[in-house]
């Protein structure tokens, strides 16, 4: 079963958007992700977003396993151009473009009929939500003991006799 996910109107170029969608063809879900994590691009943070679109459209419309997921077609098209203008010499205007584009990324299955059965989607749910009150506990029982760690001050370590400061701010 095929997911898709549509992203239009992005104000990057065509041409640099698909220097980082043709990294993505044929990747697994996770590979993707660690792709675009680690790239330098303006468009690696859109991509990102569309791909973690098209996988919940995945996992909560067809009960797909993110796991078993993979990029089997990202598409990059042009936009509409938006026309600007801008002052040259003698009075002349040249024509600025800005280029925007439209992606569309569709997930395929690599073993098909894998799915997420409904028990085990609750019981997942309900896991995160435990997983969060964990979280928050081990939270709190941090902050106490940074806490009593603050109130528990080291003593000042005093001059002994005929020993003297190396260091002053101030000369006498």
């Amino acid at each position: 079963m095929e997911t898709t996910a549509k992203l239009k109107n992005l104000r990057i170029s065509t041409r640099k958007v698909r220097l980082a969608a043709n990294l993505l063809k044929g990747l697994t879900v996770l590979q993707a992700e660690r792709q675009l994590q680690f790239l330098v691009k303006r468009s690696t943070l859109p991509l990102e977003k569309l791909l973690k679109s098209a996988v919940a459209n995945a996992e909560n419309n067809a009960q797909l396993i993110k796991e078993n997921l993979y990029i089997s077609k990202i598409v990059v098209n042009q936009g509409p151009t938006l026309k600007r203008w801008r002052a040259r010499a003698r009075g002349v205007a040249a024509e600025i473009l800005k280029r925007t584009s439209h992606i569309e990324l569709t997930l395929s299955e690599i073993e098909p009929g894998k799915k997420i059965s409904k028990k085990a989607n609750q019981s997942v749910q309900k896991e995160a939500v435990l997983s969060k009150n964990e979280l928050k506990e081990k939270e709190k029982a941090s902050k106490k003991t940074y806490a009593k760690l603050e109130n528990e001050k080291a003593p000042r370590q005093q001059n002994v006799a005929g020993s003297k400061k190396v260091f002053r701010r101030k000369s006498i």
